[in-house]
């Protein structure tokens, strides 16, 4: 069974639902995989299936000796083999992000990327804001979300997502 192509406006909406998902989790958080499902697939078990291309299904199986930003981690999802059904991936990590536009410190941050079969990609990154800066926004600061946003951001991380993608599950079948 293959999946249907999906548009990129789709991933930017599964994406921002992992975003909302992953931020209602907190800071300080392990990676999180998404698997990015035909949400017409799973007509029978959801109510607002009409409403998003995409249903986000949490991996739970996720090592945790796997930390963010690190080669194993990158080595785990490359050597993920989706089934044909699985439309997408999502990958959540925090990491220490740096602004190479000037002299800014390095800074916590949130990295999602996400790939579609369909060639789309997105990366979003979420900056942790300091306690000053939400000192200074109020009481309601910290369900702010800001992102920013690029292809270049993390091309290394979507390459082993779209690698894991590209495998074939039976291959790896074991008898």
């Amino acid at each position: 069974m293959s999946t249907p192509d999906l548009s990129p406006q789709a991933l930017n909406k599964a994406m921002l639902e992992a975003v909302e998902f992953i931020h209602a989790e907190g800071w300080d958080a392990s990676p999180t995989l998404f698997a990015l499902v035909p949400s017409s697939l799973l007509a029978d078990q959801l109510t607002d299936a009409e409403d998003s291309p995409l249903t986000l299904v949490v991996q739970d199986n996720l090592p945790q000796n796997l930390e963010a930003g690190s080669e194993a981690l990158a080595d785990y999802v490359s050597r993920l083999a989706w089934p044909a059904e699985i439309a997408g991936v999502v990958l959540a990590q925090e990491i220490t992000f740096r602004d190479t536009t000037g002299d800014a410190q390095p800074q916590p941050a949130r990295l999602f990327s996400g790939v579609l079969r369909s060639e789309a990609e997105l990366t979003l990154l979420q900056i942790r804001p300091t306690d000053e800066e939400l000192a200074e926004r109020g009481p309601f600061a910290e369900d702010e979300i800001e992102l920013r946003g690029g292809p270049t951001v993390a091309p290394g991380v979507i390459a082993a997502l779209r690698y894991g993608l590209e495998q074939d599950p039976a291959e790896f079948d074991v008898d």
